[in-house]
């Protein structure tokens, strides 16, 4: 598929990945989870299938369930297993896989956009102001 061929990405899919999709991992970790829903998964498991440290991994499936996309349980360690708090956000969710496989770079480049703004913003910090 080109370029010319393909559908924009739907303006509530970019609100949706400018406010609440931090990085490309933390997609990739939900999405991995979407895509094996029955399976509880541990931090060790999902780092050796997103390729991350096991510490990285953990943390995203922390925020992941704090954000009410994947449910936390200990039997007896921690699990975490892909459960949406709304049917409105597993729609979302849905509608976001679909998209991120037909518009990988797109969606990247904007979660990337927005990690460029917030660095570009925190070096803008840091400039020396030319006195008048």
């Amino acid at each position: 598929m080109n370029d010319m061929s393909r559908a924009p990405i739907p303006k509530d899919i970019v609100r949706f990945i400018l406010l609440g999709i931090p990085s490309v991992p933390y997609l990739e970790a939900m999405l991995l989870l979407r895509s094996e829903r029955e399976r509880a998964w541990d931090a060790r498991q999902a780092a050796e299938r997103l390729y991350l440290a096991e510490s990285a991994a953990q943390s995203l499936l922390d925020e992941l369930s704090s954000k009410g996309i994947v449910e936390a349980f200990d039997q007896p360690k921690r699990l975490y297993r892909y459960h949406p708090s709304a049917s409105e956000l597993a729609q979302t969710i849905d509608l976001l896989a679909k998209v991120y496989s037909e518009n990988l770079i797109e969606v990247t480049n904007l979660i990337h956009s927005k990690t460029n703004k917030k660095a570009q913003q925190f070096a803008d910090a840091f400039l020396w102001k030319k006195e008048s």
